[in-house]
């Protein structure tokens, strides 16, 4: 089944709203191809705004970086789901391993931030890995189950449908170690089985899958030559314009 790419740069803490602008101004002036693959930025929150206006009718996606399950309330500092529909966001990051390891997530939090999103309509970019102590273990499947399993516990088949899972494995993000192909294949095709056990093959086959690790635009290409691997996440690459639009190129070559 032809799934569409995806490229999704996630800024992190990175971009005041003007750097942002300047960077979406830049990165739309190389008319990246937005038919033939999906490119999603998510920025800090200060700037999903601002950037909803730039990025509208030019194809580019818009995600935050996180949400809360609940609606609203009593919860400082935290942003909901209809929040960011509001500012037309079509995805959200959920389950991040920064929001895991720095915050204190844990993977029953980010089954209800999965089920919240596609309850109000956002698709949820589900992020599953093992850090480098849990590798060494031989525990890379036991942590991405756990991570997996309870994202996706309470979802329905048509629900799914609007899931992406990215697997990162922890020890490869912003370190420049990326994993190697192989290595996110095995991974990937492990998460795909689990999604097929769950949801049968027909929905399973629907989910896109992304690697998420030190991806450059001088890497990307071998990971997407994988048809089980659907696109990648990206951190420190996607806040150069022209690398992300080089990896978005990169991408739709591997695909092709």
């Amino acid at each position: 089944m032809s799934r569409l790419p995806i490229a999704a740069g996630n800024w992190k803490m990175n971009k005041t709203a003007e750097e942002a602008s300047e960077f979406t101004e830049a990165l739309l002036g190389l008319s990246p191809n937005t038919s033939d693959i999906e490119v999603i930025l998510c920025p800090p929150f200060v700037s999903l705004y601002p950037l909803s206006q730039k990025l509208a009718h030019t194809g580019v996606k818009l995600a935050a970086q996180n949400c809360h399950w609940e609606t609203k309330g009593a919860f400082t500092g935290e942003v909901s789901v209809p929040m960011l529909l509001a500012v037309h966001c079509q995805y959200v990051i959920c389950g991040h391993s920064e929001r895991r390891h720095i915050f204190g997530e844990t993977s029953e939090d980010i089954g209800k931030k999965v089920k919240a999103a596609i309850h109000f309509g956002l698709n949820p970019i589900l992020c599953v890995g093992e850090t480098l102590e849990e590798r060494e273990a031989g525990q890379t499947e036991a942590i991405v189950f756990d991570h997996l399993s309870h994202g996706i516990a309470n979802l329905t088949k048509e629900e799914a449908l609007s899931l992406v899972v990215a697997y990162e494995p922890v020890w490869a993000i912003g370190t420049g170690k990326a994993a190697t192909p192989q290595d996110a294949h095995q991974v990937i095709y492990y998460v795909r089985q689990q999604l097929t056990k769950k949801f049968g093959e027909k929905t399973a086959e629907q989910i896109r899958i992304l690697y998420g690790g030190s991806v450059t635009p001088e890497n990307v290409f071998d990971f997407m030559k994988d048809p089980d691997i659907d696109g990648s996440l990206v951190g420190g690459a996607s806040l150069d314009p022209t690398k992300f639009n080089k990896i978005i190129l990169e991408s739709l070559r591997a695909s092709q």
